[in-house]
């Protein structure tokens, strides 16, 4: 069996591309489809495979500005030859689905969320776009939206990464999903028990990816507020800016390596989640390593962290409601074992999502077989509806 894996862009390692990872594992044979390759950014795990890109990274500055590219990457996804394939896997954030398959290829395509850019954050996008992308973006973002949801007639399968995207994913395309948790490297985490009580810090964690949804700011603002000390760990779009907003004992680190992330994760008092995300990884990371997340009480941190066992939640997106959770946590800290919330993040481990997803795709495929061999027979009729006789 031929495997294709289709990736929106490969520039990084985040979640999405710790999916990938995970499919490269699974189908070592595999050959992945992506819009913009930075191989010198990915996993030596994605590395091992055939890349193949679409037009779009031949494109003047495409590694840095892919994203300016958006409209062109349905008519880029077409142009791919996929007839080879058995079994077609999308990875679905950015425009990956739309690819075309064989007819009796299986595509299923696990979604992370339906373009945010498209649906849910579009508003949010529009608002902060630049005054010569803005008038154009009504009627591309218009294009895209339609094409969006005529090619998810082309899958045969949805699985979400989270509940809160399966009910997206029916909203917006009226379509099923299996729920599979994406996979978290929980067992990395394993040295960081030594470290209990040792090197643990009085600061608090805020790590992330610096753009606007992730709402950064609320963090930066309360901890300026409370005069507490915040680590901001990531990079992005948004950094100056919140360099700008920090106090005295606010401080952004910027990239950090995974052995340095480790560290943060164990030292801090526990974690700072303000963003409505489709999952979240970063929590489970937090919890696998043994800290508690103050996590804001929406998408997909509801289905991760467990309210006064592995962490907080607050209702709101406000300075004024971190705050609060923070006060509760520092009232009630002793209570929250590491050993405990360790035990809850294995659940999200990634041989169990790679169980999970195997298993979950050969049944399909056992399926999809027993439906061709029992297909009827194809009725020919002549030109006024008569039945003629099998060829």
């Amino acid at each position: 069996m031929k495997v294709a894996i289709v990736h929106y862009w490969l520039v990084g390692m985040r979640g999405g591309e710790k999916v990938i990872e995970a499919l490269c594992e699974m189908y070592p044979e595999a050959d992945i489809f992506t819009h913009v390759y930075r191989p010198e950014r990915i996993s030596p795990i994605i590395r091992r495979h055939r890349v193949t890109t679409t037009f779009i990274d031949r494109l003047p500055m495409a590694h840095r500005m892919y994203q300016k590219y958006l409209p062109l990457m349905p008519l880029a996804l077409e142009q791919l030859d996929l007839s080879a394939y058995d079994l077609v896997i999308s990875s679905e954030s950015g425009p990956a689905k739309g690819v075309l398959t064989r007819p009796d290829a299986l595509h299923v395509c696990y979604c992370h969320t339906p373009m945010r850019y498209v649906w849910s954050g579009y508003h949010d996008y529009l608002a902060s776009a630049g005054p010569l992308v803005r008038p154009l973006m009504p009627y591309a973002i218009h294009r895209l939206r339609q094409w969006d949801l005529a090619t998810a007639a082309r899958v045969d399968r949805f699985i979400a990464n989270s509940a809160t995207v399966a009910q997206r994913i029916w909203r917006v395309y009226r379509r099923d999903a299996t729920v599979i948790h994406p996979p978290v490297e929980t067992g990395r985490f394993a040295a960081t028990t030594a470290l209990d009580g040792e090197t643990r810090g009085d600061h608090y964690l805020f790590l992330s990816q610096l753009v606007a949804y992730k709402r950064a700011d609320i963090a930066i603002e309360a901890f300026n507020r409370m005069g507490r000390k915040l680590l901001v760990v990531g990079e992005g779009e948004e950094y100056r800016r919140l360099k700008q907003m920090a106090g005295p004992t606010v401080e952004l680190l910027g990239h950090c390596s995974a052995e340095e992330l480790d560290r943060h994760y164990a030292a801090c008092r526990a974690l700072i989640f303000t963003a409505n995300e489709d999952f979240g990884i970063v929590p489970v990371e937090a919890m696998a390593a043994g800290r508690p997340v103050l996590a804001l009480r929406r998408g997909g941190a509801t289905e991760t962290v467990r309210d006064g066992v592995t962490g907080l939640f607050f209702d709101q997106q406000t300075p004024e409601a971190l705050i609060d959770a923070v006060e509760r946590f520092e009232a009630q800290e002793h209570r929250f074992d590491p050993a405990a919330i360790r035990a809850h993040a294995a659940r999200f481990d990634q041989e169990l999502f790679k169980e999970r997803l195997r298993d979950t795709v050969d049944r399909w495929l056992a399926g999809r077989e027993a439906a061709d061999a029992l297909a009827p027979m194809t009725t020919r009729k002549d030109a006024r509806g008569r039945e003629l006789a099998p060829a």
